[in-house]
């Protein structure tokens, strides 16, 4: 069964940096990760392609929103489950 972690980004890289590594360790042999992204600015692409290079991006060429962001990455992804993550929720310690 394939399995597929989808992350909608939108200028998130702030948050990528801080989930991101655990979820590509967490998940690296169970699932593939996917990040869609949503038109970002702020450095969010080229933040993944130079530190996880395993990570498959699915670039959207506008910010839809949530539900058309997610829905025009899925056309791209093949897997049997998917687990849609957003990562618009900052993580405090």
């Amino acid at each position: 069964m394939k399995t597929a972690i989808v992350i909608l980004n939108w200028n998130g890289k702030k948050l990528l940096e801080q989930f991101l590594p655990s979820v590509v360790q967490f998940s690296s042999e169970q699932a593939e990760v996917y990040v869609a992204d949503n038109a970002s600015t702020d450095g969010s692409i080229e933040f993944i392609k130079e530190n996880f290079p395993t990570v498959k991006i699915v670039e959207n060429s506008i910010n839809g929103g949530y539900a058309k962001g997610y829905n025009d990455a899925l056309q791209h992804i093949k897997a049997d489950v998917y687990c849609l993550v957003n990562s618009d929720i900052e993580v405090t310690k």
